[in-house]
């Protein structure tokens, strides 16, 4: 299990068992290890020469920079019309608060959305996802316990 937003060193003074090039590689050279009791607490998985990717997903329009804008605080509308029909005397009210809530949201989101768009100037009309990708995965283990690694190691190969 991994835990993420640790902030994590770089390792020195690590014995580099191997580069892989990709991380499902690198993740089964760690189970070996731990397939022969090896303490894998000593063991580092480093992605290296990492590059920002960008997957462009559709074109952006203001009109979809609205749509976008009304869907994701319309939700955020309709969680706070939902808290104030808890204290509401009827169940219609409740509904209608609901109703209410996320419509205005949705009307602000659209505004905000629409504008935040039209703001850009045409600069950047699409949508995109981004992350970071590593192009190899280095296996690096604390160098006392090199050479117990390499003599695992070699049963692997």
């Amino acid at each position: 299990m991994t835990t993420p937003g640790v902030p994590v060193s770089l390792p020195v003074g690590r014995y580099a068992l191997g580069s892989y090039p990709n991380y499902e590689q690198a993740q089964a050279v760690v189970d070996h290890l731990s397939d022969h009791d090896f303490p894998v607490e000593t063991v580092t998985i480093v992605g290296a020469d990492l590059r920002l990717v960008e997957r462009v997903t559709g074109r952006m329009t203001r009109g979809k920079a609205a749509l976008a804008g009304a869907l994701s605080t319309g939700w955020l509308g309709l969680l706070f019309g939902l808290f104030l029909g808890l204290f509401a005397e009827s169940g219609t009210a409740l509904f209608s608060l609901a109703v209410y809530g996320f419509l205005m949201g949705a009307a602000f989101g659209a505004v905000l959305g629409f504008t935040a768009h039209a703001a850009t100037g045409g600069r950047r009309d699409f949508s995109s996802t981004t992350g970071l990708a590593a192009t190899r995965f280095e296996v690096l283990v604390e160098q006392a316990r090199a050479e117990e690694a390499e003599r695992l190691m070699a049963q692997l190969r």
